[in-house]
């Protein structure tokens, strides 16, 4: 380039203007956070005018840092993937697919499939799975770049690509065998209103409002308790404490005979899906998902044109946890 800018000082600036902290940018980057102020100053020297407004309190983009983003990051995407995909054309896919879950029964009942399909199609990669938990936002897992993919309940985050859906299952409400609900037939979110149901803080709203709605159709608030594991959430249904909306396959990893599900009628089906950074277009993203399309939906796969080879099923093995 004729202003002598450099792919790594464009890479920090949009960090940076991602991030807006320049802590956090250091980290992702992994250097230092004087040289994320050190790239900043020389980039703006060069531009001759600040990118950032920065105060003790927050850092935020000028104007002119926002029309160098807009028009900055297009080409950075398409080169970094570009420069991916020779990568992949010499090596293959191979190393490493990050995969997350917030809990391993999550990815039920087709996890081990797809993980067992995509390393049979692409033997020089492994999967590695990393139970993120409820500490903080699963996409943020994504984009300080610890995972590549996520199983996750679908959301409209304009960053990030929604893949296949990998499961969909009715909605029940989990309650003690004695409570008054338990010898309904089904309830409604309706009847939610009159006890305490559940909540995790760090999982989007969108997500965890559609789950365990906030409030009634009529107005009514429903009241929410946090939650820290999914495992808590048994104890405190058990003791008669909550009501915790759920799906199916929750009783099959937390059973308890005190506790049962009621169905829940009036909330649509909960989906899980595969769910990547609309950055990151990398072939193991793309072969993670058609590795999930085709366990999940084998008649479309075996419909599509072209020819994929059979996946030979591997010894099962244990998730591990990252």
């Amino acid at each position: 380039m004729s202003s002598g800018v450099e792919l790594r000082e464009l890479r920090v600036f949009l960090t940076l203007a991602e991030e807006l902290h320049f802590g956090r940018a250091a980290e992702r980057l992994e250097i230092t956070h004087s040289r994320v102020s050190q790239v900043i100053r020389t980039l703006e020297a060069r531009v001759g005018g600040r990118l950032f407004e920065r105060t003790s309190r927050r850092v935020r983009l000028t104007p002119i840092g926002e029309e160098l983003k807009r028009r900055v990051s297009p080409a950075y995407e398409a080169l970094d993937l570009a420069w991916s995909e020779v990568q992949e054309l010499v090596a293959g896919i191979s190393g490493t697919l990050r995969l997350g879950v917030y809990t391993h029964a999550a990815g039920e009942p087709h996890l081990m499939q797809i993980i067992t399909t995509f390393e049979a199609r692409h033997p020089a990669c492994r999967v590695r799975v990393t139970e993120t938990g409820l500490g903080r936002d699963p996409v943020d897992w994504l984009r300080r770049g610890e995972l590549e993919v996520l199983i996750l309940r679908p959301l409209s985050d304009r960053d990030v690509q929604l893949g296949p859906i990998i499961d969909r299952q009715p909605r029940v409400l989990a309650v003690t065998v004695d409570h008054p609900l338990a010898g309904r037939d089904s309830v409604c979110v309706e009847d939610l209103a009159d006890f305490t149901t559940t909540d995790v803080p760090t999982i989007s709203r969108e997500i965890m409002d559609a789950f365990s709605p906030p409030s009634t159709a009529s107005g009514r608030p429903i009241c929410r308790v946090a939650l820290h594991s999914i495992a808590e959430a048994v104890v405190r249904v058990a003791t008669g404490e909550l009501v915790h909306p759920t799906v199916p396959s929750f009783f099959e990893r937390y059973p308890d005979p005190g506790v049962i599900g009621v169905p829940i009628r009036d909330l649509p089906a909960a989906e899980t899906a595969l769910l990547w950074l609309k950055s990151n277009r990398s072939a193991k993203i793309t072969a993670s998902a058609d590795a999930a399309r085709d366990v999940v939906h084998p008649r479309e796969a075996s419909q599509s044109v072209g020819h994929r080879a059979s996946a030979r099923g591997r010894p099962g093995r244990k998730l591990q946890k990252a």
